[in-house]
């Protein structure tokens, strides 16, 4: 089998140009982002197991900087850069939305691929939309002066279908059908990168036209967001004392927001010159993350082989002067 994981990085930028150069064969395709990203989550379900969410619980230090990051880094830092680059104001507001919402479900394939905290980042990602709920709407009116209501049992049941119920699905294979998940593990890491490969082809048609006409400015804005939040996440939670896998998790569920809930509400409150932001972030923050995600495996196995070298080198030391 053709080694989609080790590649991932590099097939996202590809489909995205391609889609974007050709996005009509996609078009249609918008409705099967939700069953694609619910087998996605199915696969990260068969890797877990019910402990390590009983662990996430027992000590939820993480979760809660995860969430406190969530809600006051990424709507300042939206609001600085719409001020930094002068956008018109439903550009601003566009922005501020986006960094208002909670993290989306798309953190949780990214911290997968990573080999990061799969139930920590499925954990915040609940938390931070169980506290959306209320957060959103007023960090729209503090950043913006500018009301909004969130749709909290439309945003639950999403979370249910597309998160929670595979997950769980997987995780009752893992427990009680072992066989099933030894049979499907070599394979898991390449069926969840295919399907994210086309479900980020499919994000990148359907917003092909929005890319085509956006500015410089909205555009860099967008990319400097979304990357400010990955490094302020990584950089806050190595400060703060939390471990390596803890703090790449923690960066990837804060530096990737619910961009289709900024798009949602900018098209229903506001104008769709506000939902550009939003359908930018949806489209650079699945790649940007998927470029981070490599890096952080990358990163991941150098380690590996370094201790494996170094224990070679001691037990090679230790022969020679017995």
């Amino acid at each position: 089998m053709f080694p989609i994981n080790r590649f991932f990085p590099f097939l996202a930028v590809a489909v995205s140009l391609l889609a974007w150069h050709d996005p009509e064969p996609l078009l249609d395709w918008k409705s099967a982002i939700t069953p694609l990203l619910t087998a996605v989550m199915f696969c990260m379900g068969l890797t877990l197991r019910w402990q390590d969410f009983r662990r996430i619980w027992k000590k939820p230090e993480p979760v809660a900087l995860g969430i406190l990051l969530q809600f006051t880094l990424m709507p300042l830092i939206a609001w600085a850069l719409a001020w930094a680059f002068n956008l018109p104001d439903e550009l601003a507001i566009g922005m501020i939305l986006v960094g208002a919402c909670a993290g989306g479900t798309a953190s949780n394939v990214m911290t997968y691929l990573a080999g990061g905290d799969v139930a920590l980042s499925i954990s915040m990602t609940l938390a931070s939309t169980l506290w959306g709920l209320f957060l959103t709407p007023w960090l729209v009116w503090f950043y913006a002066r500018s009301g909004i209501t969130v749709d909290s049992l439309g945003m639950l049941a999403s979370i249910g279908q597309m998160v929670i119920l595979p997950i769980a699905a997987g995780l009752f294979l893992n427990q009680y059908l072992p066989q099933v998940r030894a049979k499907l593990h070599n394979h898991l890491a390449d069926i969840a990168s295919a399907i994210i490969l086309l479900i980020i082809a499919i994000i990148v048609s359907l917003n092909a036209d929005e890319i085509a006409t956006v500015g410089t400015s909205v555009l860099a804005a967008v990319i400097l967001h979304n990357l400010l939040g990955l490094a302020g996440g990584y950089a806050i939670a190595r400060w703060n004392g939390h471990t390596e896998v803890q703090a790449r998790t923690i960066a990837i569920e804060v530096g990737m927001q619910n961009s289709g809930l900024a798009v949602a509400l900018a098209l229903k409150f506001y104008t769709p010159v506000a939902a550009l932001p939003g359908a930018l972030f949806s489209v650079w923050h699945n790649v940007s993350g998927a470029l981070l995600a490599a890096y952080f495996r990358w990163q991941t196995q150098k380690t590996i082989k370094r201790q494996v070298a170094s224990h070679q080198a001691i037990k090679i030391t230790m022969e020679k002067q017995e």
